[in-house]
Parts: C-alpha cells; structure tokens; sequence
C-alpha cells in the first residue's frame, strides 16, 4: 500500500472556475499543452459537497490529494501542479474546514482492491479502468487532422447508414483479425469499399461515450451491447479500440477514433453519433455512485416534489434539463466532439427528455433547442431527435424546430403496416386499412411536420432500427423470441405489425422464402423512394437475421454481429439495395432543403389512371396507388406503383398532359420488386396505357 502525498502548493490568485474539467491556467489558452508545464486549472460543479478533494496519480508517480481551495457557486476549483497529460484523477468528499489533510490519515492507494472509489470528473476526456475502480485521466488533444473538414452533406442527399462499431466489423473475412470490430475496423478499406457500393453516405454509430453494464446484466452475465448507459459524455469508449491501441493508452484510443473519422471524412462519408444524454450509468437511487450521484444528486438528476426520482426515461434515474448547469454539460459536450473529433452529427436519444422545463413538461422552445439553434457550431451540424420519451406527453414527432430531423415512427409503423399486418389480414379475409396512411407516409409526412415550419426533409423515415426487428425478422416472425435476453421475454415489444408469411421462424418452404425475399425488397425500396431522409439499419442489405430477438441490447456475439458470409439470398438482397438507393438519388434529387416547398410536388392516381378524389382516399377496398414525383423545372421525376392486392392488377399509367411532358410519354420500366425484374426491366409502357402490375409488389418508370 502507497502512501499518497497531499500537496499544499497553490497559486490561489490564478485559479478559475470555468472552463469546468481539467484546462490550462494561463490566459487565451484551452486545453493540455504538452510542452508547457504540468500545472493546470482544475473545476467541478459539485454542489452537493461543502469541500472536494482531488486524487491524481501522474505517469509512473504514486497517488496525491488535496483539497481544491476555493469555491463559487458550486463550483470547486484550484491550480494543481503535477499533472502531465497521462494523469489519472478523480474526487471525492474531503473533511469540512480542512483545505490541506493531515499526514496521520491512513496510507490510500486508489488502485487497492477495497480503496475508496472516485467521482469521474463530469468533464473528463478519458476513463481510465483498473478492476472496480474508475478514474478520469488528463488529455493532450493533439492529432494532425491535415486538411480533414466536415462533409456538410446536404440533407436532400443523405442516406443514412446505422451501425455498431463492434458488430459491424467483427465477422468481416476481409479485415486482420485484430482489428475486427473497432474503431480502425469501421474505416478499413474493405468496409469503406462496402459503404460506397451501397451507397450511403453517412454512417450513424450507435453510442461511443464511456459507457457501463447495468447491474442486472452483470449478474446474468451479460453486457450492455448497444450502449445506451453512458457514464462518461465527453470520452470514448475504449473497449471498441484495438488492443494495441487500449494497451497503449487513452491517447492512442483517441487517435484511433480520430484516424477513423478522418479516413471516413477522406471516403466522401460522414460521421454521425448516437448520444444519450438523458440519463446516466448511475441508474436508479440504490444504483452505483460513479460521478454526477456524488456530486450534486439532487441538481443533477430530476425529482418529484417529495424528493423521488423522476423517470421519463425508463433506466432509473433522468438528468434535469432544466438546470442550467446541465443544459450547459450536454452543451460543451457536443460541441467537444464536433472541434475536436471532427464530428458531423447527432442522434439524440430519448430527445423529448432533454426538452422538458421545471413543470417536466416538453417545451419546444427549451433553452436546450435554442442554445443549439444559436451556436456558431453546432447550428451547422446535422441533429436527429429521437421525439419522444416514456414520461406523461412524451410523443413529439414533429413538434421540434427548424433545424431539426426527427425519426419518423408514423413512417415506420405505416408502411410496415400495409406490407406486413395489412397483408396478413387481407390473406385471412380481415379488413385492412386504407392507403392514405401510406400514402401520407410516402410523401413525407407533411401533415406531422407542416406545424413546424419544416419541409418533408424534417422526416427521418426508417422501418427497422436497432430497436427491433431487422427487415429479415419483420417477415419471417409473428412474434418476438428474446428468451436469450433472461427476461423471460417479457422485454421488447410485442406490437412489431411483422408477418411471418405462414411459418414462424426459419424455413425451407421455397414458395415461404419468395415471399419472404419480395416483401423485403418491398420494404427497402418504398424506404428509398419516400420523401424524406432515409436510414437503413447495417446488415439489413445483407438479410441480417437476429433469430427473433427484437431487443438484442445485451447480446454481444454473433446474434448482433453482421454475418459477411456470402449467399444468393444475400448477394440478391445487397444488389437490390443498391439499385433502389441509385434510383433514389435519380428521381429524389431535387427535394427542397427549405419551406415553403418549391417542386410541383407529388400528384396521386388510382388503377384507372385517374387522380385521386376525397372518396378513394377512404376506400378500405383500395390497396394500390400511383404516386407521380415531381421535378424542379415542372415536369416529373418518376413513378411509383404500389400494389398491395394479393393478385395481379391491371393499372392505367397516367395519361399526363403537355405541361408535364405528356402527349407521346412512354414509361420506361427501371425495377421491379416481383421476382421478373430481370426479364421485364427496360419495358417501355405507353402513358394512358395498362401494364400488369404483380400482386404485393412495387413497380418504378421514368419517362
């Protein structure tokens, strides 16, 4: 056991308390200066603590505490000489009244099984792990990005693409073993080779901040896969670097991450982050003290008026946006990742939460939104809202600002919906509902995001995500298959609209696997063809399967893990994604990035041929539709035909007039999701004139 020195040099006069976390102490200068001295500023919004001590322990040097000296507005901070970038550190309570401790105190060594546990400093770049015990560490920030810049890709072009840092990587036959399922994995070559014969082009990673397993999956023996558990807002999680990179230390996990975004940036693609800051590791009141509980329980975290937890966030405990101090640590983060990791985005989990006011109700005018809407920085980058949350009017979707793109699960649940339960019911002899909604659904969603002041462009339309079904799940299982999770499956949930197509679960059925593989294609391509921005979840090109399990959360093997392993149902699924998404960027190209919109817009027609009327819109009977995309200079882009009868259906193409290009229009048929596409694509149909169009499948024309 070492004997921990406690220092009493101070230079009382030069110490501040802002920047929070550990900075330079000389004026005009941020950040670690590793040619400068190892003196900095140190400062913690800790105000549940009368008095706060540091514990550090520099490269190769034992552990030393002091008391920081002074004090304002919750803030306790001081100059600390000794610390190099490499310094490990955390705090904790010190002893009322005593700014320097006695040597007579029992001998502390931090990294003794049985030590004291530290506080992680809420502003810590880093997080050091040492069996149980967690200490923040001192950065030098340095990496020579050469001409790398934000992408700012236009939203009218993006295609989102979600991912896993270790699942996308791990299983890839082409990437060295080492450095499957990291950080380097994510920009090898072979995957940026992947990415760009797909065609996305932005890569949203599911959480990288330091993140921890919540205590129930540690005594199952399992772990928190996806991440939704940070403990940490301003480090990466170093468990998805390389092992070299880990062995070598924080830095070189930075630098891996950093490397990572700058190849992806050099590929054409951007770097979007999945963050989670409306609750924390910390968990429910009998969870672990790590950092924010110990600090300041009560202005951290959100509670009743008899002191209880508040939670809108089902993870036990939701931090309280309606503080200022808390608005301004999610603040610093973000903007911390965009200078100094380059990156182009965020995913905001849970985002209803980090909008509620002191009434914990959502205001759309939250000082969050308007910080972000009035940041130099972080007005430019992209922002995704997950809209809602589990507490009282926690469903938002379209009610956040300008500037905003929000998941769009009306997208989600409509069009699995009229592919999936729709079709179920029909093939049973049950109603159906009628195809407004999908139509709706189609043309962005305009009903849902008008009230905003925001363009069809505000909607991110997925149909699967993470948290789910993967598409080959959607119609291959009827009902959830989570026994694996160690809850009983009851976790997860049990409304997925899916369809088995007959059969649960894994088949050889031929006729069973057709009808499988077309509704997936039917899927896929209504996603790429709806106005809006689109997200595919990663392996979904592949036919990605998950056994049935629609919470994969803590399963980090090869359930969630991205099989690479070629087959004609695979190789079949990737090209029609490809085709789908080529086609997309042809026929979608002239979306509009404001309000009001400045395309002729969408025009609807029915089997006949004819436009659309208030009584066809309504008519439950109805299952096909032709939707027309209109074009900048006022013509048309494309045509769409869904057909979701169960049979081949005669359908009148439209009979356009001159304006539009019409009068000796032929439609040239580009895809088709039946299983004829390659012997009728190039067909040429006459406007006015019928073609066949089979039953549940999508047909696209051009002129």
């Amino acid at each position: 056991m070492v004997m921990p020195i406690f220092d009493t040099a101070a230079t009382v006069d030069a110490a501040r308390p802002t920047p929070l976390g550990v900075s330079d102490p000389r004026p005009g200068l941020s950040g670690a200066d590793p040619t400068g001295p190892d003196q900095v500023n140190v400062a913690v919004w800790a105000p549940g603590l009368e008095h706060v001590e540091l514990a550090f322990r520099e490269p190769g040097g034992t552990w030393r505490v002091r008391t920081l000296p002074n004090k304002a507005d919750g803030v306790h901070f001081g100059i600390v000489d000794g610390m190099p970038p490499g310094t490990r550190y955390g705090f904790r309570a010190a002893d009322a009244g005593e700014d320097v401790l006695p040597l007579s105190l029992p001998a502390i060594d931090f990294d003794d099984d049985g030590a004291p546990q530290l506080l992680l400093d809420p502003y810590g770049r880093a997080v050091h792990r040492n069996g149980e015990l967690l200490s923040s560490v001192r950065m030098d920030p340095h990496f020579d990005w050469g001409n790398d810049r934000r992408m700012r890709t236009p939203w009218r072009d993006t295609i989102v693409y979600e991912a896993h840092v270790r699942g996308q990587s791990k299983l890839h036959p082409d990437i060295p073993e080492h450095l499957r399922g990291t950080y380097a994995g994510m920009a090898h070559p072979a995957m940026i080779e992947h990415f760009h014969a797909l065609g996305v082009t932005a890569i949203q990673l599911l959480p990288v901040h330091f993140h921890l397993d919540e205590q129930h999956l540690q005594y199952l023996g399992l772990t928190n896969y996806w991440g939704y558990n940070t403990a940490a807002f301003f480090a990466p999680h170093p468990d998805y670097a390389t092992q070299a990179a880990q062995d070598a230390g924080p830095h070189a996990v930075q630098d891996e991450f950093k490397g990572m975004v700058k190849l992806l940036h050099a590929a054409g693609l951007e770097v979007i982050l999945d963050v989670v800051y409306n609750h924390t590791a910390e968990a429910g009141p009998d969870g672990d003290v790590i950092s924010f509980r110990g600090l300041g329980e009560e202005q951290y975290y959100r509670h009743d008026a008899h002191g209880r937890y508040l939670d809108t966030t089902g993870c036990g405990n939701t931090l309280d946006f309606s503080h200022p101090r808390v608005v301004d640590l999610a603040i610093d983060s973000l903007r911390y990742w965009v200078e100094e990791f380059h990156i182009d985005g965020f995913r905001f989990d849970l985002a209803v939460t980090l909008c509620r006011n002191a009434r914990n109700e959502f205001d759309p005018n939250h000082p969050f939104l308007k910080r972000i809407g009035t940041d130099p920085v972080l007005s430019s980058v992209k922002l995704i809202a997950e809209p809602w949350d589990v507490g009282w009017g926690g469903w938002q979707t379209g009610a956040f600002p300008k500037g905003w793109v929000d998941w769009n699960d009306h997208f989600r649940d409509e069009v699995r919906r009229f592919w999936l339960s729709d079709r179920a019911a029909a093939e049973a002899g049950l109603p159906t509902g009628n195809i407004g909604a999908v139509a709706d659904a189609l043309s962005g969603s305009t009903s849902i995001f008008a009230r905003s002041g925001r363009s069809r462009l505000a909607s991110l339309n997925f149909i699967t995500a993470h948290d789910g079904f993967t598409l080959a799940d959607l119609v291959s299982y009827d009902r959830k298959h989570n026994e694996a999770n160690g809850e009983q499956n009851r976790d997860g949930h049990s409304d997925n609209r899916s369809y088995n197509h007959g059969f649960e679960g894994r088949t050889e059925n031929e006729a069973i696997v057709a009808q499988r593989a077309r509704s997936r294609r039917n899927l896929m391509t209504t996603l790429m063809v709806s106005l809006g921005v689109p997200m595919i979840t990663a392996g979904d090109e592949l036919g990605r399967t998950q056994h049935g399990n629609n919470n994969a959360y803590c399963q980090d093997n090869s359930l969630t893990w991205i099989d690479w392993t070629q087959t004609p149902e695979s190789h079949a699924m990737f090209r029609n994604t490809k085709r789908v998404i080529r086609i997309r960027k042809e026929f979608l190209a002239a979306q509009p990035e404001g309000f009001p919109e400045k395309i002729a817009g969408i025009e609807w027609f029915d089997e006949k041929g004819e436009r659309m009327t208030e009584a066809r819109w309504h008519d439950h009977s109805l299952r096909l539709v032709q939707m027309l995309i209109g074009s900048e200079d006022g013509g048309f882009s494309g045509l769409v035909v869904l057909n979701g009868n169960i049979n081949d259906t005669k359908v009148v193409l439209p009979k356009l007039g001159p304006a539009a290009g019409g009068g000796h229009t032929r439609f040239e048929l580009r895809l088709t999701t039946s299983e004829l596409d390659d012997r009728r694509r190039g067909a040429m149909v006459a406007a006015g004139e019928k073609d066949v169009i089979q039953g549940n499948t999508i047909n696209i024309y051009r002129a």
